[in-house]
């Protein structure tokens, strides 16, 4: 019974103090990546609701992105890890969430008065979980430019 009561009180305070955290609750790290397993969940949530009917539910693109379609635009690439995202840093992929994808010459619309920055990080955090620890790595030299 004591053990029992001694594991209640031990998980109130846990509670507490994450519910106190100065930047909120605590998170999960993921090893070796950035982000944490709490965004790619909340990444995943809206990359359902506002990029998977583009560039499809697990990332995966268009078949032929490489190719123009009829109007002359390239289909919604890969975000999974097979196509050119990873050349990106993350100013570049925040920016391309916020202001869409036509300053860069693309068709994909501006999602920055719907997703907050932390947000857009949020789903940057899922699509990059989806990519291998190599292309992740050759990412992250990118990104430490």
């Amino acid at each position: 019974m004591r053990y029992l009561v001694r594991l209640v009180l031990l998980s109130t305070v846990i509670v507490s103090l994450n519910a106190c955290a100065p930047d909120g609750p605590f998170e999960t790290p993921v090893a070796g990546r950035w982000y944490t397993v709490e965004q790619v969940a909340r990444g995943e949530e809206l990359f359902q609701q506002y990029c998977a009917t583009c560039h499809g539910s697990q990332g995966q693109g268009t078949a032929d992105w490489r190719k123009t379609d009829a109007n002359g635009d390239y289909p919604p690439p890969p975000l999974n890890g097979t196509a050119h995202t990873w050349h990106h840093p993350t100013e570049i992929l925040l920016r391309t969430i916020e202001k869409g994808g036509v300053p860069l010459g693309g068709v994909m619309p501006a999602f920055g008065s719907i997703l907050d920055e932390n947000e857009a990080l949020d789903v940057i955090s899922h699509f990059q979980s989806l990519w291998t620890d190599d292309v992740y790595d050759r990412w992250l030299e990118i990104e430490s430019r």
